[in-house]
């Protein structure tokens, strides 16, 4: 690796009425240095105008999403030397609308992940929201890896459909459906299965598999659409289990004398 990294960034302030640009930057490289090291070298010795999101350095709160070298990536989980290049282009997500440099406008990520009601739905757990419910480890792993998501929506930065359909409710929101569907404590199926039958919903994705590439967590959304699929036919077959959720004590009841009890409910 050189010395120093050529750094090519996307400029585009909507205040200055200019179309969009890119600047040239070169930064001295250290063993180890992000994306997001870069672009903080940058706007503390170059360039303090140049805007960018980032939190928690640490892959955790997905807010640094850019495209480095025309592929979406964490900047804060991506090292310079995984690239194998010292000249890095770096632009913002694509299929997002740019509101200044490498920020972009994220609301349609969140619009369409609130629409598919990504949270447990039950009667039971509403009139019993201190109760515990049981889940076995079988009933977790169905649905545990596309809890991972963080919403950082790399996803969707890198689906075609997503870049010629703009309501398409994307991997990430329908990832969502089938974790929540998945859930043996939820009940809601039914609810979001009519948010996502519609004409830019679960049936516009063509698995181009791109969306599971680049997610920086490992979950895969494209196995979990696939799936959904499969399920939603079911229920339109009437071959889908009901989800009956559990409470810790009437399995308690059912299991035998000897087995381990759970440990009392702190409230």
């Amino acid at each position: 690796m050189a010395s120093d990294i050529r750094v090519r960034v996307f400029r585009f302030n909507p205040e200055e009425k200019a179309e969009p640009r890119f600047d040239l930057f070169s930064v001295p490289y250290s063993k180890g240095m992000t994306i997001l090291d870069c672009l903080i070298y940058i706007k503390e010795h170059l360039d303090s105008t140049l805007a960018f999101r980032s939190s928690c350095r640490m892959g955790i709160c997905g807010s640094c999403g850019v495209m480095v070298n025309g592929f979406p990536h964490l900047a804060c989980h991506t090292q310079v030397s995984e690239l194998g290049t010292d000249r890095l282009e770096l632009r913002p997500l694509a299929n997002y609308d740019v509101i200044k440099d490498l920020v972009v406008d994220l609301t349609p990520l969140f619009n369409k992940h609130k629409m598919v009601k990504p949270y447990l739905i039950s009667p039971q757990l509403t009139a019993d929201h201190v109760r515990e419910f049981a889940q076995t480890p079988l009933e977790l792993e169905r649905y545990l890896q596309f809890s991972y998501c963080v919403k950082c929506g790399l996803c969707i930065a890198a689906c075609p459909t997503c870049a010629t359909d703009k309501q398409f409710l994307g991997p990430q929101a329908l990832a969502q459906v089938f974790r929540y569907n998945m859930d043996s404590r939820d009940v809601g199926s039914k609810d979001r299965i009519q948010v996502i039958d519609q004409p830019h919903g679960l049936w516009r994705c063509h698995l181009a598999g791109a969306c599971s590439d680049v997610c920086p967590k490992g979950v895969d959304p494209a196995l979990a659409i696939q799936l959904l699929k499969r399920s939603v036919v079911g229920s339109w077959l009437g071959l889908t289990k009901r989800n009956v959720p559990r409470l810790v004590e009437e399995q308690e009841k059912q299991a035998p004398a000897d087995a381990p009890k759970a440990p009392p409910l702190s409230v």
